[in-house]
């Protein structure tokens, strides 16, 4: 087979602008979805700083193909004068070959690679040709345990890791056992950061109160003492079954005129090929209460004016990366009800019993995650779900654990919700916003250390070398495709 190799990166033009350019692999930053969102995040909070060019991808991406220069967006969004954003859509998540002519055109400076490496398979293959040129870096979104072993060779190909999570990043650590991380070097902590301009409380002193207002009573929204809000996919692995059963649990142990003034807001689509038949399951299991969807795509002003019409935002998920809508209900001034998993034990701000908050150098071998409830102590704003650990698996993912929180202990969590009322639920929140801001929760934290990272990476990178010498002291190797070496000297290094 004929590997076109990668073209060797030209000289800078003198006249150049002095910014490095990043190739990002990621889903197209104009989508809706998690990865999508956040690349969008990273690319405004450090186009001030690098250039940007990204392979966008979607399925059956409608612009494949095509390229966009969004630069002008950029400038007008972020209020500066030389940015320079590129997007080339693809339909799934491109080729080699793709990635080559990219490279070719554009001449990145590093690669840039943010979401699920399991099927990006080609571009880990390539890491050998990557590598002599450009670092490869990867922004680490798996945050499932057991710990991914089979995730090691992934991790390996990479001349940076940047983790999500204290969880994530403990894993990176863990994982990377053949060729151990330096801390801080090439093995980073760069959480996720919302858009503390987009999600914010809104008060009647607001420029958008009078919409904001007119939006709830329009929905009828205002005649509900407590409103537990939902908003993510409706997929298997959000528990919104759950979280329907629970709402009935709740609501049983109340009035008639108490459950009357509660309502179950889904934003999420009624029916998933991926979820469940939600109004099949509502109609069979919960059809006395109050129970409605907001449907479609919503801009982020008018998600903005769900969150805060919502007492608690609810996130049951059995297994999360992140949990985005975690962060913005708490940027937006709502308190959060959630699975201790994943990144969104970050976001609850658990505490040790000196009231010290749990750090990165807390998590081990030993201790991967606090959803085994070793620290219970945590924030004002947060309602966790101590989750019971099953074992599940694919062929694409062999093992990972399924944490799902008991249905009674989430319908306990509910009630003491309702109970507490709007404005204590109110002060909450207001604490968990200040909170999330001064611990760089928002885009500009996210972005700070994600320019650190980056900047670190370029100061301290070497290409990698053409093959690796290996030795085999008299001993015969058998390789999957039946050669056998007997040899001291399998390869010789290629300078």
């Amino acid at each position: 087979m004929n590997i076109k190799e990668l073209p060797k990166l030209k000289a800078l033009d003198p006249t150049r602008a002095k910014k490095k350019k990043i190739l990002l692999l990621s889903d197209d930053m104009r989508l809706h979805s998690g990865v999508g969102t956040m690349s969008k995040e990273i690319v405004l909070g450090s186009s001030h700083i690098f250039d940007w060019v990204q392979i966008g991808g979607a399925i059956n991406h409608p612009d494949a193909g095509k390229v966009f220069d969004v630069s002008n967006d950029i400038n007008k969004e972020v209020g500066i004068d030389h940015a320079s954003v590129k997007i080339y859509p693809v339909s799934d998540y491109g080729t080699s070959e793709i990635l080559r002519e990219v490279m070719s055109i554009e001449e990145p400076d590093a690669i840039l690679h943010f979401t699920d490496p399991r099927f990006w398979g080609w571009l880990y293959a390539m890491e050998h040709e990557i590598r002599q040129h450009i670092p490869l870096t990867y922004l680490n979104i798996w945050d499932d345990l057991p710990y991914p072993h089979w995730n090691e060779n992934f991790y390996e190909s990479c001349d940076l890791l940047m983790a999500i999570s204290k969880q994530t990043y403990n894993i990176n650590n863990q994982v990377c056992q053949r060729k151990p991380r330096k801390e801080g070097v090439d093995l980073t902590y760069v959480q996720h950061g919302i858009n503390d301009s987009l999600y914010h409380p809104i008060g009647e002193s607001s420029s958008d109160f009078n919409e904001y207002y007119d939006f709830i009573t329009s929905k009828g929204y205002d005649k509900f003492d407590t409103i537990y809000f939902f908003n993510s996919r409706n997929i298997r692995r959000k528990s919104i079954s759950d979280l329907i059963v629970s709402y009935k649990l709740m609501c049983d142990s109340l009035t008639k005129e108490e459950a009357s003034k509660c309502l179950l807001l889904l934003h999420t689509d009624p029916v998933d090929q991926n979820g469940t038949d939600l109004p099949a399951l509502i109609r069979a299991l919960c059809p006395n209460y109050p129970i409605t969807f907001s449907g479609g795509k919503l801009p982020a002003q008018q998600l903005n004016y769900l969150y805060n019409v919502a007492s608690v935002t609810c996130q049951p998920s059995s297994a999360e990366g992140f949990g985005l809508s975690v962060m913005e209900s708490i940027m937006s001034g709502t308190p959060i009800l959630g699975t201790v998993i994943g990144g969104i034990q970050d976001q609850m701000g658990f505490k040790h019993d000196d009231e010290t908050p749990v750090t990165l150098s807390d998590f081990s071998a030993e201790w991967p995650s606090n959803s085994d409830g070793r620290f219970t102590k945590h924030g004002e704003w947060a309602f966790p779900l101590f989750p019971q650990i099953n074992v599940q698996g694919s062929p694409m993912t062999p093992y990972i654990y399924d944490s799902r929180p008991s249905i009674k202990d989430m319908a306990k969590q509910l009630k003491k919700i309702q109970q507490l009322g709007r404005i204590e639920l109110n002060r909450r929140g207001k604490v968990g916003r200040e909170w999330a801001i001064s611990n760089g929760f928002n885009s500009k934290g996210m972005s700070s250390a994600f320019i650190q990272s980056m900047q670190a990476c370029f100061d301290t990178w070497t290409p990698r070398a053409n093959f690796t010498l290996l030795s085999a002291e008299n001993s015969t190797v058998k390789y999957a495709d039946g050669l056998i070496f007997n040899s001291k000297k399998i390869f010789e290094e290629n300078k």
